[in-house]
Order: C-alpha cells, then sequence, then structure tokens
C-alpha cells in the first residue's frame, strides 16, 4: 500500500496542467472577490471581516478543487484504461487503494491552501496570531480528505465522460451552498440551517472558527467525519465489489 501511495503522489505532481489550475485558481480568485475591498469591512452576524472571511473561504474552495475534480475523472479513466482492473488482482484491499488515492489529492490541496494564506497575510492585511495561520492551514488541509473520498466514489461510480459533469455539479453545488464564494449570512435562514448539515459549509467553518480565536465546533467536526466515513466506505465498498468480479 504504501509502494502505491508513492506512486500515486509522483503521478499527481508530474502533472504540470493540474497543478498549476489547482495552485493558482483559487488564488486568482480571492484576489478577484476582494479587490476593492476595505479591510476593515465587517460582515455582519459573523464578527469577521469580509477579507478574512474570504481568505478561509477560498483556501477551502481551493483544496475542493484540487481532490474533487482531480480525482473524479483521473480515476474514471484509470477504470477504462484498465489500471484499476490490474490492481484489483493483487492482494491490495479496498481501503488501500482509496487511501492512496486521498493521500495524493491531500498533496495538491496543500500547496492551494498556503498561497491563499500567504496571500491574506502579505497583500490583503490579515493579522492573526501564529497558532491561528498554522490551525487555519492544518483543519483546511484535513478537511479537505472528505472531497478527496467524494471524488474517488465518484470517479468509481461514474464513466470518464459522466465524471467530469457530475463532479461540476457536486463542486459548484456544495460551494454556493456552503458560503465559499459569498457570505453565508446572505442566504435565507432556512438555506443556513441546511448548508450547516452539507459538507462545504462545515468546512468553511472550521477555518473561520479559528480565526474568532475558538477552536473548530464540534457539530463542524462530526458532520465532516460522517461525511468521510461515508464517502471512503462507498469507495472501498465499490472497489471491493469490483474485485470479486474480477
Amino acid at each position: 500500500m504504501k509502494t502505491l501511495i508513492r506512486l500515486e503522489i509522483t503521478r499527481t505532481l508530474r502533472n504540470r496542467k493540474f497543478m498549476f489550475f489547482s495552485v493558482l485558481y483559487p488564488a486568482m480568485l480571492f484576489s478577484f472577490f476582494t479587490l476593492g475591498t476595505s479591510r476593515t469591512e465587517r460582515i455582519s452576524g459573523l464578527g469577521l471581516t469580509r477579507v478574512a472571511y474570504l481568505m478561509t473561504a477560498m483556501a477551502a474552495f481551493g483544496a475542493m478543487t484540487a481532490v474533487l475534480m482531480g480525482n473524479a475523472e483521473r480515476i474514471a479513466r484509470e477504470r477504462e484504461k484498465g489500471w484499476v482492473r490490474q490492481l484489483r488482482l493483487t492482494a491490495l484491499p479496498g481501503r488501500g487503494y482509496v487511501t492512496a488515492k486521498i493521500a495524493s489529492a491531500a498533496t495538491v490541496s496543500l500547496p492551494s491552501i498556503l498561497i491563499v494564506l500567504l496571500l491574506g497575510a502579505t497583500t490583503k492585511g490579515v493579522r492573526l496570531d501564529a497558532w491561528q495561520w498554522v490551525g487555519i492551514g492544518v483543519a483546511t488541509w484535513a478537511g479537505s480528505l472528505v472531497f478527496a473520498a467524494l471524488g474517488v466514489a465518484i470517479g468509481y461510480v461514474a464513466s470518464a465522460d459522466v465524471a467530469r459533469p457530475i463532479s461540476m455539479i457536486c463542486y459548484f453545488g456544495l460551494s454556493l451552498l456552503g458560503g465559499l464564494w459569498f457570505p453565508i449570512t446572505q442566504y435565507p435562514q432556512w438555506v443556513q440551517t441546511l448548508a450547516g448539515y452539507t459538507p462545504a459549509r462545515p468546512y468553511a467553518a472550521l477555518g473561520q472558527a479559528i480565526e474568532l480565536g475558538d477552536a473548530p465546533h464540534a457539530k463542524d467536526v462530526t458532520v465532516l467525519a460522517v461525511y468521510l466515513l461515508l464517502f471512503a466506505g462507498v469507495a472501498a465498498w465499490l472497489y471491493r465489489k469490483d474485485t470479486r468480479k474480477a
């Protein structure tokens, strides 16, 4: 399993076009959305400045870009080319396959998170304590594993032609519902309540709680943990199901 994890990470890092898009795209969006925004403008009801809110939101969005969009289509194409079938003929367990894919995706998500945080600190005037910067980076990176697992599940259940539109729907739908592009307080109360039980809103809330000097809320952590177990479990089950057919 360790060998497969190293192989997957190496293959991901060699994809320069994907790395460029995944790393720079969220940073460009963060710069665009905060263009002309006052550094002191606060979002009513959240206690955060608009710049600080968008910094953690775009860090989360960038990580989602890397792990969800990259995993789903790539895995679907690997299935069509026969690579996954070859792995199924080995003794590799389902959890090993899923772990390798999640690990490779997590490798890509970290640079995109760090660049957005660096922009926030150097060009947007966000001022936080050292532990908060570290906490936001770690929490956002760890939370991205949920979407990496979702990408694996989509890639294993859909064909290459279908995996991209499915992942795009999930990607943009979850981003909008999670308040990653616009402050969540702009939505009706019932939408905010619903968003709290989808993975994107609790994910963004991890970093925003740390920005306020608090620990991530237990409810947000629990929701993300449930989704991680669900998505990873489905992906591993699909892998084992195909193994029995091989």
